[in-house]
């Protein structure tokens, strides 16, 4: 099997690109390198461009006319920056999105993966959600994403092509052998924060402690991104139905106060 990697220089993309390697799978990595790194994706067949860019696609496709599946990692992901830039955000998350859908469809490319995101569901007072739970997009990014899995079920719907929505909340860590990683020299979320600081010798701060958990702080539901590159590819392997929407997450989640006890336990301090 041989399979289209959008994003594949990035985070997420990278590890998948890996897992898939380990499984007998060839990954075709297709990149901006707005935030992937090129030497990530570089240990494969590469290209650098945009996933709009029809002539690249064709390019892609002359090249590798055996690619018989898609998995899309590439999005603009930044929640901030989709509040502040929302067109920027739908145009790169579902407009661009369509044009390549369009020429998947004109390729006779028939599965399609979607790394998706758990952020669209509808926050409500409930604290556990699964795959029938109400949507309810706070972010255009969020709402992106959600636009964009409509996209595709009513593809799906046709029998041209058969699609797999994977929605998470919180990937973590690294490959275990170490080949990728975050690719963030300066990150924004609790345990990059927590290294950031341990690096510079710098206290890290707790920020809310009065939320209704279980110690107070701030509860996610953290995935290993290890886990979650094995899921892509489960996902990739599978004979699921036309169109199959797949949470992924350990259902229990840790806290900031317990992630920061981890962290400790690991560096010592």
């Amino acid at each position: 099997m041989k399979v289209l990697i959008t994003g594949g220089a990035g985070y997420i993309g990278s590890t998948i690109a890996s897992c898939c390697q380990d499984a007998g799978i060839t990954p075709v990595i297709l990149d901006d390198f707005s935030t992937g790194l090129r030497v990530f994706g570089q240990r494969f067949d590469c290209y650098e461009g945009d996933i709009a860019d029809i002539a690249l696609l064709e390019r892609v496709f002359a090249d590798h006319p055996d690619i018989d599946a898609v998995i899309h990692c590439a999005a603009k992901i930044v929640v901030p920056e989709s509040v502040e830039q929302p067109l920027a955000y739908y145009d790169n998350n579902v407009g661009k999105a369509i044009t390549l859908l369009q020429v998947l469809e004109r390729f006779g490319v028939r599965r399609f993966v979607l790394s998706s995101t758990a952020s669209m569901y509808d926050p409500g007072s409930a604290t556990m959600v699964d795959e029938t739970s109400p949507v309810g997009p706070q972010s255009p990014y969020a709402a992106s994403k959600w636009l964009l899995e409509r996209v595709l079920a009513d593809e799906a719907a046709t029998g041209r092509m058969g699609v797999v929505a994977l929605r998470y909340f919180n990937p973590i860590g690294a490959d275990p052998q170490m080949r990728t990683g975050l690719q963030n020299p300066a990150p924004s979320h609790a345990l990059g924060k927590m290294l950031t600081a341990h690096a510079a010798g710098e206290p890290f701060y707790v920020t809310g402690v009065d939320w209704p958990t279980r110690d107070g702080s701030g509860l996610r539901d953290y995935i290993h991104v290890w886990d979650l590159a094995r899921a892509h590819v489960l996902a990739l392997q599978a004979q699921l139905g036309s169109y199959e929407v797949i949470n992924l997450g350990t259902g229990t989640g840790t806290t900031v106060l317990e992630l920061a006890e981890a962290v400790g336990e690991a560096t010592g301090t």
